[in-house]
């Protein structure tokens, strides 16, 4: 009787494996916690890297908020993206994908975007950041929607969006930094703050988009390859059992063709 064989996978590219990716992620986590906490849970007003509103007395306890929250987002969405987490402990993955909606996402987005952006004294970079903030929160609320209505694969892709708009306060920082250590170029820093704060969330978005059509187009072809090879076997299976019963099949398309 013939077997159907499943033949060996291409050795998968570094860069389509998720642990590299991770570890980067994990990297700016990281920074990002020795940079903002310190800093802010001093409670000391002069720490703060942000222009503070003299006329609104609240404005460094809401700006201590926001960085919390945001820190909060930032290590849940490592956790949420973790993949050995996701199989082995799912209770973990479900309570941090909570605290992101609920204690990181959320507040984080709602108190520097909507409450904050209006409070700054300059306007350097405000309509890019009052945007990503919006678009954090609808992201978020979708994606939970989604998972309340157990749309499971709409949760995911909504929540990747939400993913990479949480990590645009990071990535505008990096994006600044490397706009500012390349030889010979030169900008006006308002000019430079804003375009910072548009790309970092915009090109995380392309970036989410790029890496969630990736995967389904992957997705596509493995189920074609699944068919493909289901159809090989019943092929097979049939052609066996027709050997089993005692019919010559070389007779059998012979006669065929006679006909």
């Amino acid at each position: 009787m013939k077997t159907s064989t499943i033949s060996p996978g291409t050795t998968q590219a570094w860069w389509r494996k998720p642990y590299p990716w991770l570890v980067v992620l994990g990297v700016l986590v990281i920074v990002n916690l020795l940079h903002a906490f310190p800093r802010y849970l001093s409670l000391d007003e002069s720490h703060s890297r942000t222009m503070l509103n003299a006329g609104f007395s609240g404005h460094y306890e809401l700006l201590v908020l926001h960085v919390v929250t945001g820190n909060i987002a930032m290590v849940t969405v490592f956790l949420q993206l973790w993949p050995w987490l996701r199989r082995h402990h799912p209770s973990v993955h479900r309570v941090s994908g909570r605290l992101y909606v609920f204690a990181g996402a959320l507040p984080s987005a709602i108190v520097g975007g909507l409450v904050l952006v209006p409070l700054r004294p300059a306007p350097d970079g405000s309509l890019g950041l009052f945007l990503s903030a919006v678009l954090w929160i609808g992201t978020t609320v979708m994606g939970l929607r989604a998972a309340r209505k157990r749309r499971y694969g709409e949760h995911r892709r909504w929540m990747v969006y939400s993913f990479a708009l949480a990590l645009h306060t990071t990535l505008g920082r990096v994006l600044f930094l490397m706009m500012t250590y390349i030889p010979g170029f030169k900008m006006n820093v308002t000019v430079l703050i804003e375009t910072a704060n548009w790309a970092s969330w915009v090109v995380g978005l392309l970036i989410a988009h790029w890496w969630l059509e990736q995967r389904r187009s992957r997705a596509k072809k493995a189920a074609g390859a699944t068919a493909r090879q289901a159809a090989r076997a019943d092929a097979d299976h049939v052609t066996d059992e027709l050997s089993l019963d005692g019919f010559d099949l070389e007779e059998l398309s012979k006669e065929r063709t006679r006909s």
